[in-house]
């Protein structure tokens, strides 16, 4: 074949971008092993994989209870996690306290993994200030950035991170989400970008869960995979079954690995799927799919596999996950408690809140609102 027959083969393009890209699985839809390597390679002890579970029970716990606040007008804003715990919680699993997160606003499960309280996710979903103070209940830092509402703009922000943690010589790294919807804007191919063109420590997560907001991936782009994105800026890039926990883990250490070295970032791409509507604002999934795709992502959601695979390894019981889970209920019922017991924002705090030394109408107004009792 001539160089020109092969350089112009447009259509053997299409097709190797196709095969570029092999998916990642450890553990099967069956709750099976099919990478004994793999499994090695992850170095997950017995305690390790309990602990795993664990946080992804949290996270499912959170997500039915916040649901929940949400039908009885008591939550604000809340993005539906439920499918994707594989893809957050195993992913983030990874990480060390030192190394700084940046989440969108359906990531909120990986910020609690890293120490924030629950009471304060609450307050972040209904805009109350106290839930943008990133500390543990003993008032340790807590290494992550706000939830962020515009789409993409976390990989910005995570990649002149992860310049900082370089230049500064730190044996850490910024590690940033977004879904499929969020691979589509500009901000955050120009983050994955300047983190590679600079080398800096950035592992960046894709959450291909299917739709954004009601666009099917399909209609969304029409690249092959959401990983290939990386190859455009020189970042080495794989695809991850984002439901199998112990492949996300392992995706997610050893790019962990390859970026704190200094070789520059890594995009993972994780195949999940987004069980429940967009948000609480109140869109109905049936009207853009059908019962029947969403009844087979159930069958297939990441904390069946997980259950099945440590109840056959003897680590785990549904004795053991119901004692878990009346846990879990409790601890968010006095995190619930906490949260409505924070008095209410007023207008003047709003404002009060906006700049540490407020200018001539701020104070005007601030004084107006207070003197209203506003």
């Amino acid at each position: 074949m001539s160089n020109s027959t092969q350089v112009l083969d447009f259509k053997a393009q299409i097709e190797l971008q196709d095969s570029s890209f092999p998916m990642l699985q450890v553990l099967n839809e069956d709750g099976k092993i099919v990478d004994e390597e793999g499994l090695k390679r992850a170095g997950l002890t017995n305690s390790q994989l309990v602990e795993l579970f664990k946080s992804m029970l949290l996270s499912r716990q959170i997500d039915i209870r916040c649901m929940k606040l949400a039908k009885q007008g008591r939550m604000g804003f809340f993005g539906p996690t439920a499918g994707q715990e594989a893809s957050q919680m195993a992913s983030a699993f990874a990480f060390t306290e030192e190394d700084w997160l940046f989440p969108g606003y359906r990531d909120l499960p990986q910020i609690y993994s890293k120490g924030w309280p629950i009471w304060k996710g609450l307050l972040w979903s209904r805009g109350h200030q106290l839930g943008n103070e990133y500390t543990t209940e003993d008032g340790a830092e807590v290494k992550s950035w706000f939830p962020q509402i515009i789409i993409g703009a976390q990989y910005i922000e995570a990649a002149g991170v992860a310049l900082g943690l370089k230049k500064r010589k730190k044996d850490a790294v910024a590690f940033v989400y977004t879904g499929d919807g969020g691979s589509s804007q500009g901000d955050t191919y120009e983050g994955i970008n300047f983190a590679s063109a600079y080398k800096a420590p950035l592992v960046a997560f894709i959450q291909n869960n299917g739709y954004a907001i009601s666009t099917p991936r399909a209609l969304q782009t029409a690249a092959k995979h959401l990983a290939a994105k990386g190859w455009a800026a020189g970042a080495p890039s794989i695809v991850v079954d984002g439901n199998d926990a112990i492949a996300m883990y392992l995706a997610a250490k050893e790019a962990r690995a390859w970026a704190v070295a200094g070789n520059g970032p890594v995009v993972i791409e994780t195949i999940t799927n987004r069980l429940e509507p967009h948000s609480t604002a109140g869109d109905d999934p049936l009207r853009y799919r059908s019962q029947e795709e969403l009844d087979s992502w159930w069958k297939k959601e990441p904390l069946i596999r997980m259950r099945t695979y440590l109840t056959a390894k003897k680590l785990w019981t549904q004795e053991q996950e119901d004692a878990y889970i009346a846990e879990l209920d409790a601890r968010i019922d006095e995190d619930i408690k906490k949260a409505n017991s924070i008095e209410k924002q007023k207008i003047s705090s709003f404002i009060k809140n906006t700049l540490e030394v407020p200018g001539q109408v701020m104070a005007e107004q601030i004084a107006k609102f207070e003197s209203e009792g506003k």
